[in-house]
């Protein structure tokens, strides 16, 4: 040990300027650049922008409570029936409550026939449907908005809770600007303390997710609207006839709206609250499934979106690439980085790798700690969070970063997607027969 320390220190010494960056070009130009520097940037005109336009808010606010429009919530689930009661409960104490609960039940074999009849006979949910046969998550979200009265849709996951003011802040922004066509909320992991995976994905939609998305979203870039919690105009979701039926329900929806010439916007004060995968095993099932849609919609069923036709707009092309260079590009990127360092450094290698572990942990101290000023929530938990900000660099550097590319690689060989069991079957192989 004390000749590795001495070895790596005579590594550090002799590290000229110059070839620093060649040996963490990678880390420099892309992770740094992209995820601190300009994120930072754009961060602070963020809150500027926000502060300077603090009246437009009160004036759209005063708007939005002067029509009170009726707004349906939509909560389409299979096996949900341990949840309604709770989640029930948490939007009978919304701020805003002229609201119309529409919840399905997507071919449950447990209770949820029961208590989801039940609930609407005492009145605490206006109407419970049914499908006997299971159809997916999108069929009963459709069968959910078919029935929907209301002006605006908001589609939730039975198994959330969310902030009293959730509602009233995820409908805001279509009085910010009338061309907002959708609008996402702040998801955040309620059982963080659950296990280490639920604690490392706590960090990561506390912090990476969700700043993401502050960022993405004042560029115009914003890409996905989570099915957890999104909102969206009734009109809008006539004019493209719904969800698709398929896996990647949220991102495709997403684009749908954006094809229209309509902007998608994250409300970061709307908070949801959901349970994060228990294990790294059921983890990896579910970024397994996130990762695939990236190619499956954004380089397969839209990629009209990135040359000039009907439906070409520049914000839609920068979120685009954004994406695909991100996730995908860099991704590969990445690997070349890892074979450039064993080919031509393969005696340095352990210093370079120990170096990358430092830099990287450094700068995930030093986001964690700076973003904390640009959150609007003050929680507590987030110094309980501290000490596993080193767990972070194994989790998105190698735990995620295999299963993204096995999921690129299983979508673009074999178009996997299609074969999810997160989906029925029979609804996966319609939609591959349509091109969905």
């Amino acid at each position: 040990m004390e000749e590795i320390l001495d070895n790596y220190i005579r590594f550090l010494v002799s590290l000229t300027p110059g070839h620093f960056i060649r040996l963490f070009w990678f880390y420099i130009f892309f992770e740094f650049t992209r995820y601190f520097v300009i994120e930072f940037i754009i961060l602070n005109l963020a809150k500027l922008s926000r502060y300077l336009n603090r009246n437009k808010y009160d004036k759209a606010k005063a708007e939005f409570l002067f029509e009170y429009p009726l707004i349906s919530i939509l909560v389409p689930g299979k096996n949900e029936g341990k949840h309604l009661h709770k989640l029930v409960n948490s939007l009978k104490e919304q701020t805003y409550q002229n609201i119309e609960i529409i919840v399905v039940d997507d071919g449950s074999d447990d209770d949820t026939p029961i208590i989801g009849r039940s609930l609407e006979k005492a009145g605490k949910i206006d109407l419970f449907l049914r499908n006997e046969v299971r159809g997916g998550k999108a069929s009963a979200a459709n069968l959910a908005y078919r029935y929907a009265k209301g002006k605006y849709i908001v589609h939730l996951d039975a198994d959330c809770s969310y902030d009293r003011d959730a509602i009233e802040q995820i409908i805001l922004p279509f009085y910010l600007d009338d061309n907002i066509g959708g609008v996402g909320g702040n998801v955040m992991v309620r059982n963080y303390k659950e296990s280490l995976a639920t604690t490392l994905q706590a960090i990561e939609y506390y912090d990476t997710i969700s700043i993401g998305r502050r960022v993405t979203s004042y560029l115009g870039w914003y890409r996905i609207i989570s099915g957890a919690f999104g909102a969206f105009r009734k009109d809008l979701l006539d004019n493209i006839k719904g969800w698709d039926i398929g896996p990647g329900l949220d991102g495709d929806i997403t684009v749908k709206i954006r094809k229209l010439g309509y902007k998608i916007y994250f409300a970061d004060q709307a908070v949801c609250l959901t349970s994060a995968p228990k294990n790294f095993k059921i983890l990896a099932k579910q970024r397994l499934r996130w990762d695939k849609s990236i190619i499956r919609f954004r380089i397969r069923k839209h990629r009209d979106v990135l040359s000039p036709n009907k439906h070409f707009k520049f914000s839609s092309f920068l979120s685009f690439v954004e994406n695909i260079t991100f996730s995908v590009i860099l991704n590969i990127k990445w690997y070349i980085y890892a074979a450039d360092m064993l080919i031509n450094y393969p005696s340095s290698i352990l210093n370079i790798f120990i170096t990358n572990i430092l830099l990287y942990t450094f700068t995930n101290f030093l986001k964690y700690i700076l973003y904390s000023l640009y959150r609007n929530r003050s929680h507590t938990k987030m110094y309980e969070f501290l000490i596993y900000i080193p767990c972070m660099v194994f989790y998105f550097g190698f735990y995620l970063r295999v299963v993204r590319t096995i999921a690129h690689f299983q979508e673009f060989v074999f178009k996997k997607s299609y074969e999810d069991p997160w989906n029925p079957i029979k609804t996966s192989t319609h939609a591959k027969e349509m091109g969905l």
